[in-house]
């Protein structure tokens, strides 16, 4: 297959793993900015070129559509689904999934468990908006950031109504939602692979250090999941329309709740803390997908 990993960095870990993943299948690959792409939409030869070339005859495509660069990340896919490329998740799955209100707005539609959630326009709406999400303590969220970053606990009601209020007056979009204690600053990473979890890890955050992500300092283990968490992973991935997906997780007393569904997973952190050749999991699932479908 010539297969196209869409990214902006072919150094980075997950991109350099899905290159000799399918290298070592004996597959042609290419790594394709983004950014640097450009289109000629029409109904008759839709086209995509980067840097004066065209890109065409791909079997497959993987994308790698880092949140800084979703509209325009997701437009080229787009252009590759007119093109009847494969590609491993759909534009609009990924749209749907950055939407970090959205998502939880349809998982919760579906009945999946998350902790409660508030969503509020006006700062004369906070103090309602913090009696509906059970009160202080609170971790309010910024809806278009990653990695942890945006993401503050407030544990005091009047410090919750400061930094609401802050990010309010910098027309930030901002969420707010419950704070599970008994997580202890940890969460379950389960790396979704069509319908079933092939890979999970339990992130701890550092010490005095409520986010778990490993950009945070963080760190990451081998982790057992039960069954319940299993088929949860799962639905959320298929509730998003994704074929691979990060799904976290918060053990709590009321059973696992969902804090994201990532698109675009990182490979290094649960290939280090399985052992398992999780980017080589995804050439041979995309092998399949295409024999599958003729």
């Amino acid at each position: 297959m010539k297969i196209g990993i869409l990214s902006r960095n072919a150094n980075l870990y997950s991109t350099k793993r899905l290159i000799e993943a399918s290298q070592q299948r004996g597959h042609e690959v290419k790594v394709i900015d983004a950014l640097r792409c450009y289109m000629n939409i029409n109904s008759k030869l839709p086209q995509i070129h980067c840097k004066g070339e065209e890109l065409n005859d791909f079997d497959a495509i993987i994308p790698r559509v880092g949140a800084s660069i979703t509209v325009y990340g997701t437009a080229v896919l787009r252009q590759f689904e007119t093109m009847n490329v494969y590609t491993l998740n759909e534009s609009i799955a990924i749209s749907r999934s950055r939407d970090k209100l959205r998502s939880m707005q349809l998982l919760s539609h579906r009945g999946l468990g998350m902790p409660i959630t508030g969503y509020a326009n006006k700062p004369d709406d906070v103090k309602d908006l913090l009696e509906m999400v059970g009160g202080a303590p609170v971790v309010i969220k910024l809806l278009e950031g990653t990695q942890g970053i945006g993401v503050v606990l407030a544990e005091t009601r009047k410090a919750a109504e400061s930094v609401i209020e802050a990010f309010m007056g910098l027309k930030a979009n901002i969420m707010v939602q419950e704070y599970i204690k008994e997580s202890e600053g940890a969460d379950i990473r389960c790396f979704v692979l069509g319908d079933t979890v092939i890979a999970a890890m339990k992130r701890q955050g550092a010490e005095g250090e409520f986010r778990s992500n490993l950009h945070r300092g963080g760190s990451a283990s081998l982790v057992d999941i039960t069954e319940e968490e299993h088929q949860t992973a799962v639905s959320a991935a298929k509730i998003m329309g994704l074929k691979v997906a990060g799904v976290d997780l918060l053990r709590s007393a009321r059973g696992p709740l969902i804090m994201e569904v990532n698109s675009s997973p990182g490979l290094e952190g649960i290939e280090k803390a399985t052992g398992k050749d999780i980017a080589g999991m995804i050439i041979d699932f995309i092998e399949q997908e295409k024999h599958d479908k003729g």
